[in-house]
């Protein structure tokens, strides 16, 4: 069993401090958050260790934990109380609060979790950008993330667009497919294939055939225009959106090019080739943001495909160029091949997945194992999708999504849901600059993920969720002292020394 990732020997370094014999015990079950104990280092494993440390790690460096910036967020937020806001919003981003968020994701247009399409400029052939602007976001989204600012002054931010404006897409509109919850034309749903040959016997890599393979059919054709005037006027929208988010005090620092462009959406997205994913960051976009904002990093991303073959064919044309690549839902399937290939570019988990809008505790521990299985296998950024919805999260585009925290519309009421405290658990004590020492993922382990950080005061973090109906007991070796975790079925836990 492989009990460790990421872990390299850095020579002489301080060992595990002899005084850190005590160790802070945070525990969340479906029943109880957040209950609070100590535990003291003993001399005695009660099991055989599962990892050991020595104080002579060096791991693999995290960088920031943040969330989305949605207007159905706004909405939810606004429903409660002035004070109830306040004490929602310090939760999330204070410094001294639950969850400390540093970072947020923007999107450039409208987003799935928008009240419906806008964008930012409407006026078809305006190459000249005249038209654009964010007066849309000025009254919505940016009021979001002026709260957040109150808490969180020096927050930084990334954006990504799910759909370019509907004058730069070869179907005119902003959703990919039709459906009843659109007025795209069920006839230009051909466009995505244009009668192209689809290889369904792809390999991803070795033993895994197509039928696991996410989209199952490819589209031959790029959704966006492939006009030298549309692509760069499209990358010239990219710095403009910068300029004018920057006169708000909002600070972007990162870009990607496009939001899951292999999920065919009947909301906002946007259809790309690997060849119009090359072409447009390696011509217009890079060196459009070189030469007008050389401070501003370009990401790869986001991915939402395990087809390893296809994404390295513009990927390896591209890493020199770029930072970094962002991965979500079924990208997370190709991590350890793109950290292995790529050595030298950042993993970002850009979006957690968004759930079924039950907001219950199975939607919890999901959230705990991907917050797990993503850092622990190189992720230095970790993202939630929307931190704060009403009832069943239900978009306007007709499905449900989970949130951090829920608001009920008939009373106004609200609730920390099991994915705040699954993210609470790592969040609250892991801070930018902490390295992870050692992973144990929930499928070598029986059910029980576990990760083990140490922060940049030294102390260590062990976090630990048994996703299983009986109780577990895990030893790690801390120096010549033992950590005996007992882990009751179905328990979030955060050890951290004192």
């Amino acid at each position: 069993m492989m009990k460790t990732m990421l872990l390299v020997a850095a020579g002489l370094t301080v060992g595990i401090s002899a005084t850190a014999q005590t160790y802070a015990h945070y525990m969340t079950t479906e029943d109880g958050e957040w209950q609070q104990s100590k535990l003291t280092l003993a001399g005695k494993a009660a099991t055989a260790p599962i990892v050991s440390l020595t104080g002579q790690e060096q791991g693999h460096a995290f960088r920031a934990w943040g969330t989305c910036f949605n207007e159905l967020d706004l909405d939810a937020l606004e429903m409660l109380q002035p004070d109830e806001q306040e004490e929602v919003m310090h939760r999330l981003f204070a410094p001294d609060g639950d969850l400390r968020f540093t970072r947020g994701r923007l999107t450039m247009n409208a987003n799935d979790y928008s009240r419906a399409w806008y964008s930012c400029d409407t006026v078809d052939g305006d190459f000249q950008l005249r038209h654009f602007n964010i007066e849309h976001d000025k009254a919505n989204v940016i009021r979001l993330i002026r709260k957040a600012q109150q808490h969180q002054p020096q927050m930084t931010f990334w954006v990504s667009p799910w759909s370019p404006p509907a004058w730069m897409k070869i179907n005119h509109d902003y959703p990919v497919m039709s459906s009843r919850w659109n007025r795209l034309p069920k006839e230009k749903d051909a466009l995505l294939f244009d009668g192209g040959a689809v290889d369904e016997t792809e390999v991803m890599n070795a033993g895994q055939q197509a039928g696991n393979l996410f989209p199952r059919r490819l589209a031959t054709q790029d959704y966006f225009i492939q006009d030298a005037r549309y692509m760069q006027a499209y990358a010239n929208m990219f710095c403009r959106f910068i300029d004018l988010y920057a006169e708000e005090n909002i600070p972007i620092d990162m870009v990607m090019y496009q939001n899951e462009a292999y999920s065919y959406t009947p909301y906002p997205g946007c259809a790309w080739t690997a060849e119009g994913t090359l072409r447009f960051n390696r011509d217009y976009l890079i060196p459009t943001l070189q030469k007008q904002h050389p401070d501003v990093d370009v990401h790869i991303g986001t991915l939402n495909t395990n087809r390893l073959h296809y994404v390295t064919q513009f990927i390896d044309g591209l890493q020199h160029q770029v930072k970094g690549i962002g991965l979500q839902w079924e990208g997370r399937d190709i991590i350890d091949s793109l950290r292995h290939r790529y050595p030298d570019l950042r993993l970002i988990s850009t979006e957690s997945e968004c759930g079924n809008g039950q907001m219950d505790w199975r939607a919890g521990e999901h959230t705990f194992h991907l917050l797990a299985d993503y850092i622990g296998r190189g992720c230095d950024e970790y993202y939630i999708w929307n931190f704060i919805l009403c009832n069943q999260g239900q978009s306007a585009w007709g499905w449900k999504q989970n949130a951090l925290i829920q608001v009920q519309s008939e009373n106004r009421s609200h609730r920390y849901t099991a994915e705040f405290y699954a993210m609470k658990h790592f969040s609250h004590f892991v801070e930018p600059g902490s390295q992870m020492l050692s992973y144990v993922s929930r499928e070598q382990n029986g059910g029980v993920p576990l990760i083990v950080f140490r922060r940049p005061d030294r102390k260590y973090v062990v976090i630990a969720g048994n996703q299983t109906d009986e109780q577990r007991t895990f030893t790690i070796k801390m120096g010549k002292k033992h950590l005996n975790m007992v882990l009751p079925a179905h328990s979030f836990h955060t050890f951290i020394s004192k």
